[in-house]
């Protein structure tokens, strides 16, 4: 095969399948119909002759010649976006684009307020939208460009470009005038003390569950909502506690009718840290939103 003959977008759709094991999710990503796709990999597949993807598992598994031309082509498409955008600059002021963020519910309470307010002063053209992943899809969108960053506590993202943001830790909070209050004095609250109360949790934030389990306080557990909206309001007007980022916990207290408690919680402490793509590091637009959100919310290292 000579170069003439290769389109360049074949090469965007194998590293997606690559990337994604499945055609149908590598369509997704490219923004592409399924039957394109699949008529895409047929091209390249005949132009090769090899068949580079078979059948596997509820996807597709790479042939062994596909498995060494991935990282060759992952290169070569890295290199290809740097020349298109090496002399590209990027202007705030008169900007028209859109940034695509992953964040969580809770997330989004915390970060959307400050980081809206700074683009409408500083570049009003640039809008955000935001975009819960699946944790072990946020990788690959990274890296397609179907996300732009990813800004929270991901452990479990993996091969990306990344800096921490801010430490937090977890605490409980309750309403003002809660029975348990009274009754403490001014120190964390102890497991006999935890075990006394009675919980909301939310299911979008797994690590709050798995605290709750380590503590074995699962039945303690009164309602489990599936997002986070509502959990303030519940817990001002009940004796529900919940566990939450203290940075989060101390933003509702400042406004009065909750307290925030100090509690002796395993795997307390985490990092938040923002996530984004090594394939658009240089990318004008992204590496200026990325130091505005380190300038905005990281903490003092």
């Amino acid at each position: 095969m000579h170069v003439n003959d290769l389109d360049l977008n074949l090469l965007r759709v194998f590293d997606a399948i690559y990337r994604a094991g499945s055609v149908s999710r590598a369509a997704a990503l490219l923004g592409m119909a399924q039957p394109a796709t699949s008529q895409a990999l047929t091209r390249l597949r005949l132009l090769l002759k090899d068949p580079l993807f078979v059948r596997a598992g509820g996807g597709v598994a790479p042939t062994p010649r596909a498995q060494r031309m991935a990282q060759g082509v992952q290169s070569a498409l890295a290199t290809v976006q740097a020349v298109l955008h090496v002399d590209d600059s990027f202007e705030a002021a008169t900007a028209q684009a859109t940034l695509r963020l992953h964040l969580s519910d809770i997330g989004e309470a915390r970060f959307l307020p400050q980081l809206m307010a700074a683009l409408h002063a500083r570049a009003p053209g640039v809008r955000a939208e935001t975009m819960p992943w699946p944790h072990e899809q946020i990788a690959l969108a990274l890296d397609s460009g179907a996300l732009d960053f990813a800004l929270g506590f991901l452990p479990s993202v993996q091969g990306t470009q990344h800096a921490e943001v801010l430490d937090d830790r977890y605490g409980v909070l309750l309403r003002e005038g809660h029975p348990l209050l009274a009754r403490r004095r001014r120190r964390a609250l102890r497991l006999e003390e935890l075990a006394q109360l009675e919980y909301v949790a939310v299911r979008s934030h797994a690590q709050t569950l798995r605290i709750l389990r380590m503590l074995r306080l699962e039945s303690r557990v009164r309602l489990t909502a599936a997002h986070f909206l509502a959990v303030p309001s519940i817990v001002r007007q009940t004796d529900l506690g919940v566990l939450m980022p203290l940075e989060i916990a101390s933003g509702f207290a400042s406004r009065g009718g909750y307290r925030v408690v100090d509690a002796a919680l395993p795997a307390q402490r985490f990092t938040v840290s923002l996530h984004w793509s090594p394939r658009y590091e240089n990318d004008p637009l992204l590496r200026w939103a990325r130091a505005l959100i380190l300038e905005l919310f990281r903490g003092p290292r």
